[in-house]
């Protein structure tokens, strides 16, 4: 064979050897993973730090409502011997059988009753001033359901006053001490019935939320009816068949830019529109949720489109290329695969406007209301303005029931995100 024409070039063992670095190549390298990693542990740290902060600042919260509310949920009741024969309510147990016994109840002087039966059981304490204002209506209650109690003794506990309600719970005037423990072996505590099924009143110990959370409750029926249907179609038209052009981008600025109004703007457009001009219902539910729903639908059209956007383009491609038509398309595919993420948004938005209180205030959801609305067009208010509205009162007695009123709105706040993590691990589909 011939050998090659290329001439061999001799190879020195210093170049045939791998690259050795340097000392000092190697101690920067290391100095700089060393920072690397420094870095890294004080980013996890400040993450972690933060958490903490958070946490720390949600269960101090928790805690000093839990510690001021919780007295808010019980009443302090002493015990009162009643005999109505006595009275001369000139009432049956006949009578009270028909129709006719609320009426009846209210005109025969049963108020008075109690007052005297307070006032023979303790003479020494006042009687009469040891009772709340509403005491006399648990005792219409009660004979109302028994009127057998018309024609034999008996005791009931009876609230006390609120003075004596606070007192009781150890932050009373030293009048209002000494009082209780004259009656310590007396009084007793038990739930507060009336708060959970009473409205509004100028008497802490018979103020309720029922009326407020009724109220709450039309509200948010009013703006789910409206508010979902609109977000939603508006997103399903924009994400799928709006064209793309200058209308259709200023249309999506537009709905970004209402989404971040402030909420006392809402309540002016709703004081402006649907009070000035249409003339609707002062204070009434229908006029509140016809607001949150113009506050709560961009929030909804927002979170509607992200969720459309977020199922693969390849399911439509799949859906057109076995014969569905657009609307099948949208309807069998896009729609229940982006449910979660729609339906995640809407929870969240109406969380949002059920502790909304500006707007509300705005269109004079702010009035004393003493019975729960049965109807739209009732006066009513909502659960936040009946807080707003109790915080402001001069009672000491209102303290521990806006307290209390604060942990059912968290109550239900949490409730509502609970469930839209819930939807959104249950259903959620994973590309």
């Amino acid at each position: 064979m011939s050998k090659s024409l290329v001439p061999e070039v001799p190879v020195s063992a210093a170049e045939v050897e791998p690259h050795r670095p340097t000392d000092w190549r190697s101690g920067a390298m290391e100095r700089r993973i060393r920072r690397r990693y420094a870095a890294e542990r004080r980013f996890r740290l400040l993450g972690l730090g933060a958490v903490v902060v958070s946490a720390s600042f949600l269960a101090f919260l928790l805690v000093v409502m839990i510690a001021q509310g919780h007295q808010g949920f019980v009443e302090t009741r002493f015990a009162v011997p009643l005999d109505l024969r006595q009275a001369r309510l000139g009432l049956t147990p006949d009578r009270l059988s028909g129709a006719g016994a609320d009426l009846a109840l209210a005109g025969a002087g049963l108020e008075r009753a109690v007052d005297a039966a307070a006032n023979r059981a303790y003479p020494s304490q006042g009687g009469a001033a040891l009772l709340s204002d509403g005491a006399w209506l648990r005792v219409r209650d009660r004979v109302k359901r028994d009127p057998q109690l018309l024609e034999h003794p008996f005791t009931i506990d009876l609230p006390v006053a609120s003075a004596i309600d606070i007192a009781a719970k150890g932050s009373g005037t030293p009048v209002a001490e000494r009082s209780v423990a004259a009656l310590r072996q007396h009084l007793s505590r038990g739930l507060a019935w009336d708060f959970f099924t009473g409205a509004d009143s100028t008497d802490a110990t018979r103020a309720g939320i029922w009326g407020a959370l009724k109220g709450s409750l039309l509200l948010m029926l009013v703006t789910l009816a409206l508010a979902f249907p609109i977000g939603v179609f508006s997103a399903i038209y924009l994400e799928e068949y709006a064209p793309r052009n200058r209308a259709t981008d200023f249309l999506e600025v537009s709905i970004n830019n209402l989404a971040a109004v402030p909420s006392i703007v809402f309540g002016l457009l709703g004081l402006a529109v649907f009070l000035g001009t249409f003339h609707l219902p002062r204070s009434a539910p229908i006029v509140g949720g016809l607001t949150l729903a113009l506050m709560t639908m961009p929030v909804i059209v927002i979170a509607s489109r992200n969720a459309i956007r977020a199922v693969p383009p390849s399911i439509r491609d799949a859906a057109l290329a076995v014969g569905a038509s657009p609307i099948q398309v949208v309807s069998h595919h896009v729609i229940p695969l982006a449910a979660p993420g729609i339906l995640t948004g809407t929870i969240i938005g109406m969380a949002r406007a059920l502790g909304e209180t500006a707007p509300l205030l705005m269109i004079g959801m702010r009035a004393f209301i003493a019975a729960p609305p049965d109807r739209l067009t009732d006066p009513a208010t909502a659960l936040p303005v009946q807080i707003f509205l109790w915080s402001d009162q001069v009672s000491r007695g209102f303290v521990e029931k806006t307290s209390a009123a604060i942990l059912v709105l968290l109550v239900f706040l949490l409730a509502m995100n609970g469930v839209a993590i819930f939807l959104r691990n249950r259903f959620e589909t994973r590309w």
